[in-house]
């Protein structure tokens, strides 16, 4: 059985997003819009065949640390990376804020 140790997640930026692969395989990814101000990460996916491995922690934990190195707030889009961060307390510092004051 694979398990997350043997992930390895790499930052394809030509991509815009971020693979988990398992012997050189594709296990999932987690999509990224980046600025200079800003990280989005809209959405994540793992293949049905590693499902339940730990592929999508991996992810965001690979994902949410490289935000972090580059000083940029996150918005969360994606179910998955948002209740990854609010599982994890450790991250929620990245969780972007809207400074708006304006109210519909």
């Amino acid at each position: 059985m694979t398990t997350a140790s043997t992930v390895r997640v790499t930052d394809a930026e030509g991509s815009d997003r971020f693979e988990a692969r398992i012997d050189g395989e594709l296990a999932g990814f987690a999509e990224y819009m980046r600025t200079g101000r800003l990280v989005v990460y809209p959405h994540t996916e793992v293949e049905p065949a590693y499902e339940g491995r730990g592929i999508g922690s991996a992810l965001a934990r690979a994902a949410l640390d490289d935000a972090r190195r580059r000083g940029l707030p996150v918005l969360a889009i994606c179910p998955f990376i948002a209740g990854w961060m609010s599982r994890h307390p450790e991250y929620q510092d990245l969780a972007y804020q809207n400074r708006s004051t304006a109210t519909d």
